[in-house]
């Protein structure tokens, strides 16, 4: 799962990061109206759920908002609000919003609403992931090899389950630094390698048949063929 924060308040931006992070997103920020469109417009497709003030410099949110819409983007958008009338929250709505949020606000509060969007029925997801004697239960963020748990680290946790929902299916590195490191990430290092070789240790040593395999050139794909 990765988020994009659109906030003129750095301090919050860093904030709201912080904290999806420790919950195992990925997330990124920018500062301003104007930038937060242009990410959105570019690279929507990398992201899960927006969350983005309504107050900010060079463009506010619900223009926006209203503006990415007519784009075509329909990720899941979140405002942030001071106003709490019916009619702005209705205003607000009406521009394309899926939820809105009234400041100031509890991130337990946010975290649930992201985790209600994304549940969605068109987006809904298996609450248990499994490949042969390997299963994956990312609500509780709990691994289990042959019904013994597993300890990852979360970024080991958040690689292995972004390669289950992918079954079968060779998975670029660009694709990986996307979905699991934030947008800054420099995808030319190679911290994909080092954590393909922490997770093979975990869940393939002694395995006479291993899951987790390289696609020479490409990146790598978890499958029992």
């Amino acid at each position: 799962m990765r988020v994009l924060i659109v906030e003129d308040q750095e301090s919050l931006a860093r904030l709201l990061k912080k904290g999806f992070e420790k919950e195992g997103y990925a997330a990124d920020y920018v500062l301003d109206g104007e930038a937060g469109q242009k990410r959105i417009e570019l690279h929507n497709g990398d992201y899960d759920v927006i969350i983005m003030d309504l107050m900010m410099p060079k463009k506010s949110g619900d223009e926006v908002c209203r503006s990415v819409r007519a784009f075509g983007v329909t990720t899941p958008i979140i405002i942030l609000t001071a106003k709490d009338s019916e009619e702005d929250k209705v205003k607000l709505l009406d521009t394309g919003a899926d939820d809105y949020i009234v400041k100031p606000f509890s991130f337990r509060e946010l975290l649930a609403r992201v985790r209600a969007l994304t549940r969605r029925p068109e987006t809904s997801l298996p609450t248990e992931l499994k490949l042969g004697d390997l299963v994956l239960q990312p609500a509780r963020k709990t691994v289990f090899l042959k019904d013994k748990e597993l300890k990852l680290t979360l970024t080991e946790f958040r690689l292995l389950e972004y390669l289950m929902r992918n079954q079968n299916q060779v998975l670029e590195r660009e694709a990986i630094t996307t979905n699991i490191w934030d947008f800054d990430f420099d995808s030319f290092s190679n911290i994909v390698d080092v954590y393909i070789n922490r997770l093979r240790k975990k869940i393939d040593s002694g395995r006479k048949n291993r899951l987790l395999k390289t696609v020479r050139g490409v990146g790598y794909k978890i499958s029992e063929t």
